[in-house]
Order: C-alpha cells, then sequence, then structure tokens
C-alpha cells in the first residue's frame, strides 16, 4: 500500500495477534487511505472481538473511522467484565471446545455446543439467529460478520480457558443445574420414576437424582463427583454463584 502512514500501538494482552516486530510499543503503519479503522486493525490480525476503544490522537474514535497521515492509534484490550447488551448472556462454543462447554454446563451456564463441525458459516449464522456469543480459538471464524458477538479464547487449556471465560463475561454461576450432555435444565427425580434407567448397581447405592428435562439423561453422585467438585468449587471460590441442588454424574 502506497497511502497514508499511521502509527499503531496494541494492548499487551493483544500482542500475540501480530507479527513480532509490532510488539513492542508504536509501530508505523502505511494504509490505503480509503480502509475504516477496524478493516486495518483486523488486517494486522487482531479480531475485533478483542478490541477493545480504539484511540485516535489520545481521542475513542469508531471502528469506522478512515484514519489519515500521521495519526497515532492505539488499539487497547477489552474492558473486563465485558458486558453483552441485547440479550441474555448465552454461550455458543465451535467444535474444538467440547471439555469448555460441559465445564459451563456443570456451573450453569448457557452452552450450546455441537459434537459435529457444522462449518464456519453455520456457526456464524447461529450465533446471530440464537443471539449467542460464539467462543472459539479460530481467528479466522471470529471475522466473520454475521456474528453476534465471539470471543477468542485464549489458552488451548481447560482450566485455563474455564478461567479466561468466566473471568471475561461474569456469568450467573448455579452449579448442577444444567445438563452437561445436551445443555438442558436438571430437575430433581425420586428414584422410582428414573429406576429403569439405572443399572443394578447404581440403585442399589444411591438414593438422589435429577434428571435432563430435555433429554432425559440421569445424574447421581458417582464415581467422578469428587473431581467435578473441585471444579466447581473452585469456580464458585473464584467468581461467585448461586448455587444448586442437582446432583452431578
Amino acid at each position: 500500500m502506497n497511502g497514508p502512514e499511521i502509527t499503531l500501538e496494541v494492548a499487551p494482552e493483544l500482542r500475540l495477534f501480530v507479527t513480532h516486530d509490532r510488539r513492542h510499543g508504536r509501530t508505523a503503519v502505511t494504509t490505503d487511505g480509503s480502509s475504516t479503522l477496524g478493516h486495518v486493525v483486523e488486517s494486522l490480525g487482531i479480531p475485533l472481538t478483542e478490541a477493545g476503544q480504539i484511540l485516535v490522537d489520545g481521542r475513542p474514535a469508531p471502528v469506522s473511522h478512515v484514519p489519515g497521515a500521521g495519526e497515532r492509534v492505539e488499539v487497547r484490550a477489552v474492558r473486563r467484565p465485558q458486558q453483552v447488551p441485547g440479550a441474555p448472556l448465552r454461550f455458543l462454543l465451535d467444535v474444538h471446545l467440547g471439555t469448555l462447554a460441559r465445564r459451563l454446563r456443570l456451573l450453569g451456564v448457557d452452552a450450546a455446543y455441537e459434537s459435529e463441525d457444522l462449518g464456519d458459516p453455520a456457526l456464524a449464522a447461529l450465533s446471530a439467529r440464537q443471539r449467542r456469543v460464539l467462543l472459539s480459538r479460530d481467528r479466522g471464524l471470529l471475522r466473520r460478520r454475521e456474528i453476534w458477538a465471539g470471543a477468542y479464547v485464549y489458552s488451548d487449556r481447560p482450566d485455563e480457558q474455564l478461567r479466561d471465560v468466566l473471568g471475561r463475561f461474569a456469568p450467573a454461576l448455579a452449579p448442577w443445574t444444567r445438563c452437561t450432555a445436551c445443555n438442558g435444565e436438571l430437575a430433581q427425580a425420586d428414584k422410582d420414576s428414573v429406576s429403569t434407567r439405572l443399572e443394578q448397581g447404581t440403585r442399589a447405592s444411591y438414593d438422589v437424582f435429577a434428571q435432563c428435562t430435555a433429554c432425559g439423561r440421569v445424574y447421581w453422585r458417582g464415581a467422578h463427583h469428587a473431581r467435578l467438585e473441585a471444579v466447581v468449587e473452585e469456580a464458585v471460590r473464584m467468581f461467585g454463584g448461586t448455587g444448586g441442588q442437582a446432583p452431578p454424574a
């Protein structure tokens, strides 16, 4: 490009998205003179879902601003906790985030997830249709214009992913109230009503059950309870919660 030259600086949290030569203070960027600030930021590798306030010569500017020669641009990170106006806070996770989806559901957070790859266009359309925040580690997916809202998941470790999402969006937590398999809501169930779904050893060993109102799956405090309880306790300690009564599997 042979257009106006601007100087640009990105927040430390966003430097993983740009090339190494742009990770230390201000650098020069040559624009084409017609592209918007949003296009310039994305062309450098930063998804707009991760860009917070953008300053031009120290003043807030919209992504529609067309930068001129000599302007100083500063791209800040999204302020946490991030507010997502316009709909109840709900999530949609791509095919690579199954463990994160199950942990969010364990905490009572509405997290839609498909185990099969729907493809980027279908995921983006679903985000818009259901007004869900799309969570992904795919930068290209997050750049699709049709998504309603989105967020990059910075880690590939489920524990860190969970802390990242809870810290960024501060969803209300209600552990043990949502089905980890299908995202439906759980309800208390008496033993007789679910007995036909249980193995003989489970019927003999447990008396307290919950059942998904959507898919019918039955939950009880089984062998994995201690591990799941540890996940719940840490999340509630760090991010708060309203509590819940339904036992996990």
